[in-house]
């Protein structure tokens, strides 16, 4: 039941010495702010590498082969190998956990001379031939015409699909692309899609635009590559991990290549599953530091509460022994005295987040206008969970900064209370 004599008796006490009682909230306001703006920071942090990696299939590992490094079955120990197209369907059919397999083959890049031509301009690009299903696993959106589809596999069209960097290259300021031709190493395409990628592609953002994706036996063919797989993309299903087939893949594929078992290097690898719980493992980290060190700033601030409640108490010794000879029960001076800490420190705590709800609209807005989409922090905020569990940690707070003054209080006795001068 709301006491209207008893919060004016708080309001008086809190207001007797302005300054003092602000400098005592300020370490709480601080501690409570600092707690929510190193929470959204690191929101901030996680959405935007969330954001590096939309669109793309986080559940995969790409394969590739290398050089055997111990000799096996009369076979020398270094010694090169390819994957086939064979290898591919082995793959789905003995992991039935896979959701895909996409081999791959690639031409171009930077130490090659120029491979890529149309009319009088030319330049060196990276050149892959691809399955339909690589869209789904690559961060990227087709923003005109399409992808590669099984068409175009099954006829063997000669058609690509380019990236903006592709087009800044060969083509006039806007000039349109789709249905033009480009010739790659000697080999007319038609242009039929183009495409985007999304985030920031590991801080290669411009370079992942300048490639150009055909149908993979297309590219088998047109540049002679028979039956030769350079390298696969590979993505479990969501309720299976990647990391955890990796092993088990492997195996297979030494076994159908003559590969030593203890042979750890002829098969390259990478698990993005692996690297991906890495990242989030690491913003797990974060929170914990945010919490740790929000929560050591506080304590500093109901340290001072605490300390200024005692000297309240001291000042308030004669009015507290009057209290007690006219009747008041140590409860009603204990309640008295907590009461006042829990609503210094819940006071000063909401305005704490209050003006870090403030700073995070403001730092939002400027996100928000800024020109660069790609940058690695994104929508820094905290959800209520956290503003509960702020508000927990304030009652908390404002309990124990009153515990030992009101245990002080409690103790001094109505008669040596009213000697005190």
């Amino acid at each position: 039941m709301f006491d209207r004599d008893k919060w004016t008796e708080i309001l008086e006490a809190l207001t007797a010495n302005t300054f003092r009682t602000i400098l005592t909230a300020f370490g709480v306001f601080w501690g409570i702010f600092i707690l929510v703006i190193l929470l959204a920071a690191g929101t901030g942090l996680e959405n935007g590498v969330k954001k590096g990696f939309s669109g793309m299939a986080t559940n995969t590992m790409f394969m590739w082969t290398q050089p055997t490094s111990k000799p096996y079955k009369g076979l020398p120990q270094i010694r090169r190998f390819n994957y086939k197209n064979d290898d591919v369907q082995a793959l789905k059919e003995n992991f039935p956990d896979l959701l895909y397999v996409s081999p791959r083959n690639q031409l171009g890049g930077h130490d090659q001379t120029n491979n890529v031509v149309r009319g009088t301009k030319t330049a060196v690009f990276n050149v892959y031939g691809d399955y339909p299903e690589f869209v789904k696993q690559q961060s990227m959106d087709i923003i005109k015409g399409r992808f590669v589809n099984y068409q175009d596999i099954n006829l063997k069209r000669k058609v690509a699909v380019i990236g903006q960097g592709v087009i800044t290259g060969l083509y006039d300021n806007g000039e349109e692309a789709i249905g033009t031709y480009i010739k790659v190493n000697g080999v007319n395409f038609m242009v039929v899609g183009v495409y985007k990628t999304k985030g920031n592609n590991n801080g290669n953002a411009e370079q992942a635009q300048k490639n150009i994706f055909v149908p993979f036996t297309t590219f088998q063919q047109a540049f002679n590559f028979g039956d030769k797989v350079g390298w696969m993309a590979i993505t479990a299903k969501d309720n299976a991990s990647i990391t955890d087939l990796k092993p088990k893949i492997l195996d297979f594929m030494k076994s159908r290549h003559s590969i030593s078992p203890d042979d750890d290097r002829a098969i390259g690898n990478f698990d993005l599953f692996a690297e991906f719980k890495k990242v989030l493992g690491l913003f797990t980290i974060l929170r914990f530091i945010a919490y740790f060190v929000g929560t050591l700033v506080l304590l500093s601030g109901v340290i001072g509460i605490s300390n200024i409640m005692l000297i309240v108490v001291k000042e308030r010794t004669k009015e507290i022994g009057i209290r007690r000879a006219l009747g008041a029960t140590p409860g009603a001076i204990r309640s008295q005295i907590l009461l006042e800490a829990i609503f210094l420190t819940i006071s000063a705590g909401m305005f704490g987040i209050a003006v870090a709800t403030g700073v995070l609209i403001i730092v939002n807005k400027i996100i928000d206008g800024m020109p660069n989409k790609d940058m690695m922090f994104a929508n820094p905020s905290v959800d209520l969970s956290v503003v509960f569990f702020a508000l927990i940690i304030l009652v908390g707070s404002g309990l124990l900064a009153g515990l030992i003054p009101a245990q002080t209080a409690i103790k001094i006795k109505p008669v040596d209370a009213l000697r005190t001068e």
